[in-house]
């Protein structure tokens, strides 16, 4: 299954649930949910803050809508960082690394 079709018959709070517990793949929280998922809602994000400081709205308001997906990003580091904490102690630091630097990147960048 892919991961559109597996998130539609999934409600919200299953498919935050299984990530917060620890219950998806590792490979697939970071890569799919993190590297690709959340880099793009990032990404879409902050050039629709770039466009709004553009279109001359005030420089917090194009701030605000740039951090309105760290609520997510937060929830994606935790979630990768508990689920690498229980894999073996180098592929734990490597993803946990990578975790955090994704999250500094999407977050100032």
């Amino acid at each position: 299954m892919s991961w559109p079709q597996t998130f539609g018959r999934k409600s919200l709070a299953e498919f935050l649930l299984s990530r917060w517990r620890g219950q998806v793949p590792l490979g697939k929280l970071f890569w799919r949910d993190t590297i690709v998922a959340g880099t793009i809602i990032n990404l879409a994000i902050s050039v629709f803050a770039l466009l709004s400081l553009g279109a001359g709205l005030p420089l917090a308001a194009a701030l605000a809508v740039h951090l309105l997906p760290l609520p997510y990003n937060l929830f994606l580091f935790i979630a990768v960082w508990t689920t690498a904490g229980r894999r073996p102690f180098m592929i734990a630091i490597a993803y946990q690394l990578a975790a955090t630097v994704w999250l500094v990147f999407v977050t100032v960048g």
